[in-house]
């Protein structure tokens, strides 16, 4: 990249961590524990990435605000103390994140999590010191509205066509459209990449690693130009 674009904003769940199957599992369990019907796997996860209380309202959609409002209190239960399943960093995310700091690019995150969520998930993998900013879901609107990306965008002052969308969600490429922004898809959470491809990301990866070599490349073909 030229030396004026800097910004690399990653998604959270399902982009730097490996948390689909715990979320799509902790909305599962609050659903029985609410006497709700079940849903699928398939529709658990397609909502991963929006704010916690617009996913359980596409989720169950017939259910009323007192009702969300339990579902969420039971998820959060669910997800932060009762759910064993992990939720570990992808492998290659600390070494990727560490590269990008070293060649200077400013590293933010822009997450359907709230403000406590990620504070703890940074904690427990040890990333706290490894973005320049960050913006949850209770700080801004859910995506795929852009609002996470212009404040971003506002709060380092540079302009659109400086900074990259990371993400692994329809949910995270739309906000990218509809910002202006160029985006890139990772295959290792929600979405496959045929949905991910529709979005129109300047390329699709299946790993943190890659995603090093693709912002690589990008930088050697703008300097060419």
């Amino acid at each position: 990249m030229p030396k004026n674009k800097k910004l690399i904003i990653f998604d959270w769940d399902g982009t730097l961590m490996d948390s689909i199957d715990r979320i799509v599992s902790s909305i599962q369990n609050a659903a029985r524990k609410a006497g709700l019907a079940v849903p699928s796997e398939a529709l658990a996860s397609s909502v991963i990435g929006l704010s916690l209380n617009k996913a359980l309202a596409i989720v169950f959609p017939t259910a009323d605000e007192p009702t969300i409002n339990h579902l969420i209190e039971l998820y959060r239960e669910e997800y932060i103390e009762l759910n064993p399943t992990p939720t570990p960093l992808f492998a290659d995310a600390k070494a990727c994140l560490q590269q990008l700091r070293e060649q200077g690019y400013l590293l933010a995150v822009a997450t359907g999590k709230a403000r406590a969520g990620l504070s703890r998930a940074m904690a427990s993998v040890g990333l706290n010191d490894f973005f320049d900013a960050s913006i949850c879901a209770d700080e801004s609107r859910s995506k795929p509205d852009p609002l996470m990306l212009t404040l971003l965008l506002k709060k380092f002052n540079v302009p659109v066509e400086t900074a990259i969308m990371v993400g692994d969600s329809v949910h995270d490429l739309k906000m990218a459209q509809a910002a202006g922004m160029m985006s890139v898809a990772v295959t290792m959470g929600a979405d496959s990449a045929e949905r991910l491809a529709a979005y129109q990301p300047i390329a699709i990866v299946d790993s943190l690693s890659q995603l090093t070599s693709v912002i690589q490349q990008l930088s050697l073909t703008q300097a060419e130009d």
